[in-house]
């Protein structure tokens, strides 16, 4: 097990101490080394949660394939958990295979611990998900959270306890106190009251820090007397013990009504996110009617400070998040105050424009950021989704078509695509669109007669609308279809149609899906024009600052160049895309460029090498449930060449070896690392000196030139080339570097130190 690998794993940070529970912690580790299911129960608020994370992170060295948080709270649907899961674990949903099977699969051999946490109200979808994943995956441990047990054959149950009383509880108040009030301390004249205190919370960890909270303007006297006079009104007088579900009710009513009329207005709106939430989803969703968006901001800090509200992170985004007892008792309140329905409308249409603000301006700068924002919202996406009218689902689900098609959501997009256009029949120009987003999400699963079907409507309804940039995209996947069925004729001539059309319209960038493709088909057929056009998409991605598909018209660049004989460029091409894919979370044009580095290296001699790199190939088809064949029979023959040439020169049983090496790279981020970190030997023997960056020798020299000032004309001159040969040169350059300016080549040149010619 690698290094990189021993450290997965998606467990939050602490942004608290972990106060006392060493018993606690102790046993629920050792009753996790006996058995493969292991459940924590107990009341609201006595930190289940907490517990199970504590122990998940103690234990991280003895599970080689990570610890991994499955967070439930948010879910709604039953049928959704193994999707959730699955996001969770970095698993893509690429496969048309149920979700269940393919996390099974991708579990199976692993060794790792799964937090299912909040199971209560979904117990009958997490135990069948539990089920599944512990009869798949051998060397599994899951350890959930829920208020009543899983139910299951082989589940072991710990229910765990409020905290010990005084000592833990106390030291709890203490520690929670002293950080927001830095002053505080437990001395002999407060102690008696402290530990009275504890005592009348029951010990609850939420209980302690919601009262916590109150001691920035109270005395521990002053917030017990107040508590003792609600309990005492809960219970009709009596001061006997009460069920501690009531206790902290109690607590969580008194927090509520402390709280200013602003502050208990955006305590119950807040609630309608599910998973957390950024500053801008709460300014635009939750302000009106009593909140002004300028206040949204200081409102959040009384929450935090008074512990209704967490901050957080994700994806590398600030983010604030409730306790889910905290969230549920909000949502209790949105309903009684009637605004329920009309917060909810405002979060789907947040969710709504959030989405299509970023496909409109997908074919520009800020693709990485746009689809990490949607990676973060994905249970608020999936909220709206499950609370949208047909219309509004429709046109949703179609503005998410990145998120499904890009970024490892294809599987659970295609569901949602099925269920909106079969509850929005009407022959509108949303349905036109969702129509040919689910062509296609149905060919990258290689469902060629559902893509079939989906575009032939989308074609007739295209035509009915006269909307020529629908008719442009059904034109560029019918082309995709016949790529991927090895019909290359058809497929140059459907991907020249959708690009004429995309380019008539002004719609140039909308072109580029189509125009990497078209690269890559004409390379198919040795067509001398598949590298002009491999260059017009890199050109037109450059000038709107877009980069994934520039990554993939510098992957059909480099199958051409190496296709022409031309390695080192095939290489440093290849390599230039898989520099972008770093930015994306996209497995198909990971594992696509993985194969053809593979492809070059083995045609270079390095057939150890290419096997490794084949091992990391094979192991990112197998997450994605499929194989290089649903993208075309030329590939796929591609691939079998390169395996016959590595099994000839290493034999079967070191190259089995290699496979099994490279296949511990087995996710985008560590595939693309190993290709490109590690430089590698551009044929048989030993290294050659390193050279800076991906440029060619004839590259340096115009790159070095370039960084003089002079123009493509006078370095024609001065390195006895003709001014076309020059103009390609630096158009490479350009492309290999990720620039978009002569500026950034003297730059490069500059850092690392180019000789001039």
């Amino acid at each position: 097990m690698t290094s990189s690998t021993a450290r997965a794993g998606n467990l939050p940070a602490s942004y608290t101490t972990f106060v006392g529970r060493r018993r606690d912690i102790a046993e629920v580790r050792r009753r996790l080394g006996v058995t493969r299911l292991l459940t924590l129960t107990g009341v609201g608020g006595v930190g289940k949660t907490r517990l199970a994370l504590e122990v998940a992170a103690a234990g991280r060295k003895g599970f080689g394939d990570g610890v991994w948080l499955v967070d439930l709270a948010p879910v709604q649907d039953p049928s959704t958990v193994a999707s959730v899961a699955a996001s969770a674990l970095g698993v893509p949903d690429l496969s048309a295979r149920p979700v269940v099977e393919q996390l099974g699969r991708h579990l199976a051999g692993r060794q790792c611990l799964i937090v299912l946490d909040n199971c209560e109200h979904l117990v009958d979808a997490c135990a069948a998900l539990a089920d599944a994943l512990l009869s798949a995956g051998p060397d599994l441990r899951i350890l959930a959270t829920s208020r009543q047990p899983l139910g299951i054959a082989g589940e072991h149950v710990v229910t765990v306890a409020p905290l010990s009383l005084p000592d833990e509880a106390v030291e709890l108040l203490r520690d929670r106190a002293a950080a927001i009030q830095p002053d505080f301390v437990v001395t002999d004249a407060n102690r008696a009251a402290v530990t009275r205190l504890c005592a009348r919370l029951d010990g609850l960890p939420l209980a302690i820090e919601l009262a916590a909270s109150r001691l920035r303007t109270l005395t521990v006297e002053q917030v017990l007397d107040r508590l003792e006079d609600r309990f005492a009104l809960l219970t009709g007088g009596s001061r006997t013990a009460r069920p501690r579900q009531r206790t902290l009710r109690a607590l969580i009513d008194w927090s509520y009504e402390l709280c200013a009329p602003a502050e208990r207005s955006l305590w119950s709106r807040l609630s309608v996110f599910a998973g957390g939430f950024g500053l801008d989803a709460a300014e635009d969703v939750c302000a009106g009617n009593g909140i002004a968006p300028e206040d949204v901001l200081d409102l959040l800090d009384q929450l935090v400070a008074q512990s209704v509200l967490l901050i957080t992170e994700r994806e590398g985004q600030p983010r604030y998040r409730m306790l889910e007892t905290i969230r549920q008792y909000g949502l209790q309140r949105l309903a009684e105050s009637g605004e329920e329905n009309t917060v909810g409308a405002l979060h789907r249409d947040f969710y709504r424009t959030l989405a299509e603000r970023i496909a409109d301006g997908w074919y520009g700068p800020g693709q990485e950021e746009g689809l990490a924002r949607l990676r973060a919202e994905h249970g608020n996406l999936r909220a709206a989704l499950e609370h949208s009218d047909a219309g509004t689902a429709l046109a949703l689900v179609a503005a998410l078509r990145f998120h499904w098609c890009a970024d490892g959501f294809l599987g659970e997009g295609r569901r949602w695509l099925d269920r909106a256009l079969a509850a929005s029949p009407e022959p509108t120009a949303a349905r036109a669109r969702a129509l040919w987003v689910a062509a296609w999400a149905a060919l990258l699963q290689g469902d060629h007669p559902a893509a079939d079907r989906s575009l032939a409507e989308a074609g007739e309804l295209g035509a009915w609308l006269n909307d020529p940039v629908v008719c442009a995209y059904v034109q560029g996947f019918r082309g995709t279809s016949a790529l991927f069925r090895g019909q290359l004729d058809e497929a140059v001539s459907r991907y020249e149609r959708a690009v004429a059309a995309h380019e008539a319209v002004g719609d140039g960038p909308g072109a580029l899906i189509s125009l990497f493709q078209l690269a890559i088909a004409q390379a198919h057929t040795a067509d001398p024009r598949a590298e002009r056009t491999g260059r017009h998409a890199v050109s037109t991605a450059e000038a709107h600052g877009e980069r994934w598909s520039r990554s993939y018209a510098l992957w059909a660049l480099g199958h051409d160049a190496w296709v022409r004989g031309d390695q080192e460029s095939g290489t440093a091409l290849t390599r230039a895309g898989l520099e972008i894919q770093r930015g994306f979370n996209d497995y198909v044009g990971v594992a696509l460029m993985m194969e053809l580095l593979a492809w070059i290296t083995a045609s270079g001699g390095d057939h150890e090498r290419a096997g490794r790199l084949l091992g990391a190939v094979r192991s990112l088809w197998h997450d994605i449930g499929t194989t290089i064949s649903v993208f075309g029979p030329h590939l796929a023959e591609r691939h079998e060449q390169c395996e016959r040439s590595v099994v000839g020169a290493l034999g079967p049983e070191a190259y089995e070896k290699a496979l099994a090496e490279g296949g511990e790279h087995d996710r985008p981020g560590l595939a693309i690392a190993y290709a490109l970190d590690a430089e590698p030997p551009l044929g048989p023997g030993p290294a050659p000196a390193p050279v800076p960056g991906p440029l060619t020798r004839r590259e340096r020299e115009v790159a070095a030139l370039v960084a003089q000032g002079m123009s493509n004309r006078r370095i024609a001159a001065a390195l006895v080339l003709s001014p076309r040969t020059v103009d390609g040169h630096v158009e490479h350059i350009l492309a290999k570097l990720g620039f978009g300016s002569r500026s950034q080549v003297a730059a490069w040149v500059a850092v690392n130190q180019v000789p001039t010619p």
